[in-house]
């Protein structure tokens, strides 16, 4: 079946109205494009667990802060939908910002409490409303049995869980390992913003978290020795930027002075203009 490029809500929802008759179960994987391989196990992932994938291509304006880069986000459109035929997805829903904020719209989806006010949610106000707004509508639009996230964004997907949750939202939000490059680096879109010199600084993300689980397995369970031996890691490369160097419980996101059951370990690091996230799980 040759995948289909649907732009309104409107004939998404005929669309899924035509699978759900069938009794075939949808999978979705919300994106905003410029794809990469990462995202192409996010849908590998759904096509393994469901019948009919759905990927999202869209930019979300609500999500971008008045000094982010939403104008600059790549869009690729036409090599991201080759890519996603590749994999064998059925549908790729593309609309226009108009299409899923009209004129006059008001309304949105907030998460309170400890989860969002740390990490990315500290740093970028208003994100995960914009984030919980989006996803929310996609998954009443979609009417989606599955979606699927990527561990990366570690923090977006307890956010999510939690709306689901808390929303009787009735999907099963499935997050997938962290992909990444040979050399280590996690594949992300905005790699694309780095020049030579600071992907290869970027290396060192992946190196200091690969340092602190070796740290971990080797008996280190104190947080704060984690994270001096972290910062001090990155901090001897010369381009990078520390936002925040963290380690959390895992999925609660509450602040511990040791590690006692999962923990995440989570790193927001500046090379340039461009801001790169990544992180790491330790215990059980």
């Amino acid at each position: 079946m040759q995948m289909k490029v649907i732009k309104t809500v409107a004939e998404m929802k005929n669309f899924v109205r035509a699978v759900k008759k069938t009794g075939k179960t949808i999978g979705l994987v919300p994106t905003m494009g410029a794809l990469h391989k990462g995202h192409l196990t996010l849908m590998k992932a759904a096509k393994e667990k469901c019948d009919i994938v759905i990927a999202s291509v869209f930019v979300n304006p609500t999500q971008f802060g008045p000094n982010e880069d939403f104008a600059a986000y790549p869009r690729e459109f036409e090599s991201d939908c080759a890519k996603l035929e590749s994999v064998g997805v059925d549908a790729v829903f593309h609309p226009e910002a108009a299409e899923l904020y009209p004129s006059h719209y008001t309304a949105y989806v907030t998460v309170d409490g400890d989860i969002t006010s740390k990490l990315c949610g500290a740093r970028r106000p208003g994100h995960f409303r914009g984030v919980a707004t989006v996803v929310t509508k996609l998954f009443n639009i979609t009417e989606a049995d599955h979606a699927f996230f990527g561990q990366k964004d570690a923090q977006q997907v307890v956010i999510i869980k939690r709306f689901v949750r808390d929303l009787n939202i009735d999907v099963a939000v499935e997050m997938v390992p962290i992909v990444r490059a040979e050399n280590g680096l996690a594949l992300s879109s905005r790699n694309k913003y780095l020049s030579v010199a600071e992907k290869k600084a970027a290396l060192v993300l992946s190196a200091s978290l690969k340092a602190a689980k070796e740290a971990y397995t080797n008996g280190e369970k104190n947080v704060a020795v984690l994270k001096s031996l972290l910062t001090k890691q990155i901090q001897a490369e010369p381009l990078a930027d520390i936002d925040y160097v963290e380690v959390y419980s895992f999925p609660d996101l509450e602040e511990i002075e040791t590690v006692k059951g999962q923990a995440i370990i989570a790193l927001a690091v500046r090379f340039g203009k461009t801001r790169l996230i990544d992180n790491a799980m330790i215990g059980e």
